[in-house]
């Protein structure tokens, strides 16, 4: 078993999300994170269609006083198949919480002119070697950048993405989970470009779990950032309680994973192994690791395989109680 890589400077990223109430803790904790700069937002459809996951980017982005971020507007479908059942159902009818964030907050905050996956393309080949993408839903906006742009593979910094399972149950298939089952294709095209890849899926972000206690200290510190993610959490809580049979107030930690291995990949290990992602049938959309690496010839993948999950929490807790 390997160590991960660990970081040697700032990381700029553009984070290319569906918030989502994970999402939104995961942009939180990159926002008031030193080791990580946020250049741009890029939005996709996943726990709501695009229209609503670009409203929340963009009022969470006022909420944290980071206006000067800009957003672009991505995907609201996948690149083959009919979009699937969005994510309301876990996140609720807003995506954040049923608190109401139904327009966006700022009425002068518009998204870019320019679709997610060209904002991309630009800005990872205007600063080569320097911009890691973040990606905490369906890959479609990345793929298509790889599309408008397959210099972006060797131009990127590294790729950091929630979603797929090497090991865990997933959670939207037998073998599934969310963020590749609504986009496999994407996904393949992803895995396949033989970049700097790091998969932060249900392996990890299921073995760290945050409960009421955790979200009670939010709750009552002085940060608006904490006290706003503890407002959210209610909605997801009863969804975990009722799916999973989680006590306590627990819920996973999915997308704030991605953000905190930036932050601290000793708080993970990996192993590197190729992965393929089946287009269809009862696998569709599974990532199957080449565990025993004499199988398949594809592009190998760091695969986040444990978590200390007391320090992760301890982590986050104090960056947003601070």
């Amino acid at each position: 078993m390997t160590l991960s890589h660990t970081s040697v400077s700032k990381h700029k990223i553009i984070f290319d999300t569906d918030p989502g109430i994970d999402d939104a803790m995961a942009l939180l904790l990159a926002l008031v994170s030193p080791e990580i700069e946020v250049v741009g937002v890029t939005t996709v459809f996943g726990n709501s269609h695009v229209e609503a996951t670009t409203r929340n980017a963009l009022n969470l982005l006022e909420l944290a006083g980071r206006p000067d971020i800009p957003v672009a507007k991505g995907a609201d479908r996948p690149m083959v198949l009919p979009r699937g059942r969005t994510g309301e159902f876990v996140h609720g009818e807003d995506a954040m919480g049923n608190i109401g964030w139904t327009v966006v907050h700022n009425p002068d905050r518009r998204p870019l002119d320019v679709s997610a996956a060209q904002f991309i393309a630009e800005t990872i080949m205007a600063q080569p070697g320097e911009v890691t993408i973040v990606a905490v839903g369906p890959l479609t906006n990345v793929a298509l950048a790889l599309q408008l742009e397959p210099r972006i593979a060797q131009a990127a910094r590294n790729v950091v993405i929630m979603g797929g399972s090497v090991a865990t149950p997933g959670n939207v298939s037998p073998l599934a989970e969310a963020n590749i089952h609504n986009d496999p294709h994407a996904a393949a095209a992803v895995f396949g470009a033989g970049w700097d890849l790091t998969m932060a899926g249900l392996d990890v972000t299921m073995a760290v779990r945050m409960d009421e206690a955790f979200f009670g200290a939010l709750r009552r510190s002085e940060n608006r950032l904490a006290q706003f993610i503890a407002r959210i959490v209610r909605f997801y809580q009863r969804f975990h309680r009722e799916r999973y049979g989680y006590p306590d107030g627990g819920v996973d930690t999915h997308d704030p994973s991605a953000i905190a291995y930036l932050i601290d990949p000793t708080l993970f290990r990996a192993e590197r192994w190729s992965i393929v992602v089946p287009l269809d049938g009862p696998a569709m959309g599974a990532t199957i690791a080449d565990r025993r690496g004499f199988f398949w010839t594809t592009p190998k993948v760091n695969c986040l395989m444990q978590v200390d999950a007391a320090r992760f929490l301890d982590m986050f807790r104090a960056r947003l109680t601070t």
